[in-house]
């Protein structure tokens, strides 16, 4: 292959059989389930990074299927969010994500930085409850559960919350093992069509792993607990802030 043609071919690894395709990424009846609680607001302040600014002492622990993606197929994911701001604007970071399948973690690693790990999580209803899952190997990391659509939720207002801007930290090491690309991305949510939205009595239990660390933001209060069917698309992202500039 030609230097030329690399040069126009070239857009993920490997070279001649790319681990993902092309974008853009539209998600069918991506199911969200979302519990907002309190937490320790030192700690919180221990894992945002600058120039980002802690909003208060909330996190969303979400829970996450995408049974029809294209591209990426179908597959769970979990993770934590974490209200910030942003040169005064709101938004969310994304501080830790698990998945249980292979190219969304390849595509989300590198090309919008999302901290994307391997485990098992799940999301399914079981008679009258929501119940959301993340396994890392054989132990028990979180668990939530939401009683099934208590209440109606206004589909204008969660369109609304969808739509805020989300921020990543991109870590890419040089070859030499120190960092090549250090950025903070800003990714959007577009095209969104909420489907249903409920709430409902909500519990979340968190357990400690040395590798999945989500236990280290402690569950003090539950605030809030949002189950949310949409189609949307996943937008590709722009760097508001280079570390290494």
């Amino acid at each position: 292959m030609k230097i030329d043609d690399v040069r126009k071919s070239a857009f993920a690894m490997p070279l001649t059989s790319p681990a993902f395709p092309r974008g853009p990424y539209r998600f069918f009846n991506r199911e969200y389930f979302v519990i907002a609680y309190r937490t320790d607001r030192e700690a919180l302040a221990r894992v945002v990074p600058e120039p980002l600014e802690v909003r208060d002492d909330l996190v969303k622990f979400e829970f996450i299927r995408m049974p029809d993606s294209t591209g990426f197929g179908d597959y769970c994911e979990s993770g934590q969010a974490i209200p910030v701001y942003f040169n005064g604007n709101p938004g969310l970071y994304t501080h830790a994500m698990y998945l249980n399948d292979g190219p969304p973690i390849y595509g989300g690693r590198e090309l919008w930085g999302f901290p994307k790990k391997l485990a098992n999580p799940s999301l399914a209803v079981e008679r009258d409850a929501l119940v959301g899952i993340l396994d890392y190997g054989s132990v028990r990391v979180a668990r939530g559960v939401m009683g099934y659509k208590h209440h109606a939720l206004d589909h204008a207002d969660i369109s609304r919350s969808l739509m805020l801007p989300n921020y990543l930290l991109k870590i890419i090491p040089h070859v030499d093992g120190s960092p090549r690309i250090l950025e903070l991305v800003d990714y959007r949510l577009e095209d969104i069509a909420v489907k249903s939205a409920y709430t409902g009595p909500a519990s979340l239990e968190l357990n400690t792993h040395a590798l999945a660390p989500v236990a280290e933001l402690p569950v003090r209060e539950i605030v809030s607990a949002t189950h949310i069917l949409a189609d949307l698309t996943l937008g590709l992202g722009r760097v508001v802030y280079d570390y290494l500039a």
